[in-house]
């Protein structure tokens, strides 16, 4: 719901703070007053096209504040959490404008785009009149509206998805098997090599530490024979000084047997190291490697490693991953096969649900129709038809909402064939047509304000106390806004506005909250023009008891 509007700079409007309420308010005035400009300063802070010439003569800059308050499940509150926004019940929307044709927009002082304020601005207010294609205009609307008249819910959306993405993933399944089978012939012979070349986990170190060893072989088991040889002489000293020792150990009182220990100790340490020697020596000297076999092993092994892109240590790793890509080559029909069915079953789901929301829809249409139809005569459109048109798609036009193509059509003259609201209806007959179907679907769409610019145009007496009595009837679900000059639909409203220019060489417009007495002589001057007679004054009371 509006709950207030700023506005400064805008044209004739200087500044100007408004308040508004729940139920039907109407906004009156003399013609050129500036009601217009009232509804432009309020497109602006739903994210409408901006003009330099919005801007007041001789400022700097125009700028609108809307507040609204919303319900917690309202989309506005989605779409800006989407967009990393924050936002709440209460939402104040702010545009402005500078003299060189810069614009500006925020919401509850967050910086947005103009495409976000449009977005969000849609979710408040629908404008309906002579000169508006939002809301129930845009043909791109009828199918969602329809849905949610019918209690259509968005369980077809998400099975639309879910086949959408099983889809995706046969594509991408079969994308793989193609270029595969392209592949084969490489793939079994990289495979091949691997197998023969059979390498093993850390072999390239092993295999370079072996060759810096045979590198020095010769100059190392020279060195391992004299090592051996020493400790193996015969002029040992340990096992001497150990001999010398047990000798007189008895004399010694056990002085010397920790110094026999310790001489043991190193024999036996000396016989190790001898052993060590000789297994290490044993290594260098057997034939089975020499440095040409492990340079052309290395060789290969990088070889390999490069043809694959990776690391020696990672070819045994390659290996498995290049046969699971044969093995799906071998395994690809059976694959596709059965992503296939997946396809099948969630296209079954969506088709089946589709075909019965589909059902659905034809039926509310129906009851749509007829709602429609007893709504005209009284609203001076007894001759028009209107008419809600459902197509079947071909399976390439089927979509998240469905299989159909919905559009609301009218025509005005018996016999004519029904086309778009918008190029079949005029000015005013559009107002009442969108009034019509807005009262039948009080309940649909998220927008809680309503306006209707002009919605008795063109018309007077009965029927335009019909369309009073429907905008106070729609009011009861909706804020509704009606810009009129019917005295009829005036005295319905709950809340009345006049709008009036002042001013000779500054004019300006403004906008008065009027209270019962104010408005009797409103009503008397629209019933009878600038001269108000007591007849006129009575003609109002009467309107002004109807209306309440």
């Amino acid at each position: 719901m509006l709950a207030s509007l700023s506005i400064q700079n805008v044209v004739l409007i200087d500044r100007l703070n408004i308040d508004f309420r729940g139920g039907l308010c109407a906004l009156t005035g003399e013609t050129g007053a500036g009601k217009s400009i009232l509804l432009d300063a309020l497109g602006l802070a739903l994210g409408a096209r901006s003009e330099s010439g919005l801007v007041r003569k001789g400022a700097e800059q125009a700028q609108v504040s809307a507040e609204f308050h919303v319900p917690k499940n309202h989309p506005s509150i989605t779409i800006l959490k989407n967009a990393d926004l924050e936002g709440g019940q209460e939402l104040i929307l702010r545009r402005s404008v500078s003299a060189d044709g810069r614009s500006r927009a925020f919401i509850n002082d967050q910086p947005v785009s103009i495409g976000l304020l449009k977005q969000i601005g849609e979710t408040l207010v629908e404008i309906h009149g002579q000169f508006e294609t939002q809301g129930l205009l845009n043909p791109a609307t009828h199918g969602e509206l329809l849905d949610e008249y019918a209690g259509i819910d968005s369980k077809l959306a998400v099975l639309w998805v879910a086949w959408k993405a099983e889809n995706e993933k046969f594509e991408t399944l079969k994308i793989d098997a193609e270029k595969s089978r392209s592949e084969e012939t490489y793939l079994r012979q990289a495979v091949e090599d691997l197998d023969a070349l059979a390498p093993k986990a850390s072999e390239e170190s092993e295999l370079s530490a072996l060759r810096a060893r045979l590198m020095n072989r010769e100059q190392a088991l020279e060195a391992l024979g004299t090592a051996y040889d020493v400790l193996n002489s015969e002029n040992d000293p340990v096992r001497k000084a150990s001999s010398t020792l047990v000798r007189v150990a008895g004399k010694m009182a056990g002085a010397a047997d920790q110094i026999i220990i310790a001489l043991d100790r190193a024999s036996a340490e000396m016989q190790e190291a001898s052993a060590l020697i000789q297994s290490l020596s044993a290594d260098l000297q057997e034939g089975g490697h020499d440095l040409e076999s492990i340079d052309d092993r290395l060789h290969e092994l990088k070889s390999q490693a490069r043809k694959h892109n990776c690391a020696v240590d990672d070819l045994a790793v390659m290996r498995e991953k290049l046969a699971a890509k044969l093995n799906l080559i071998e395994h690809a029909d059976e694959a596709l096969e059965e992503q296939m069915r997946k396809v099948e079953k969630a296209r079954k789901a969506y088709a089946a649900q589709a075909e019965k929301d589909s059902a659905t829809r034809a039926l509310a249409a129906v009851k749509l129709d007829k709602l429609v139809a007893k709504e005209l005569p009284p609203l001076k459109l007894d001759k028009a038809k209107f008419v809600t048109k459902i197509e079947t798609l071909p399976e390439k036009g089927w979509g998240p909402g469905g299989i159909d193509r919905v559009r609301f059509l009218v025509a005005t003259n018996p016999g004519a064939e029904p086309g778009a609201l918008n190029k079949i209806a005029s000015g005013g007959e559009m107002a009442r047509f969108m009034l019509a179907l807005k009262v039948v679907m009080a309940e649909v769409g998220a927008a809680g304000t309503l306006i209707f610019d002009e919605a008795d145009a063109g018309i007077g007496g009965a029927v335009a106390d019909a369309v009073g009595e429907r905008l106070a009837r729609l009011a009861g679900k909706r804020q509704v806004l009606v810009v009129t000059h019917a005295p009829q639909v005036a005295a319905r409203a709950g809340d009345h506005y006049i709008v009036a220019k002042a001013g000779t060489s500054d004019v300006k417009t403004n906008v008065i909250h009027i209270d019962q007495k104010q408005r009797r002589e409103e009503i008397a001057r629209m019933l009878s023009g600038a001269n108000v007679t007591d007849e006129a004054r009575r003609a109002a009371d009467k309107l002004l008891e109807t209306g309440t």
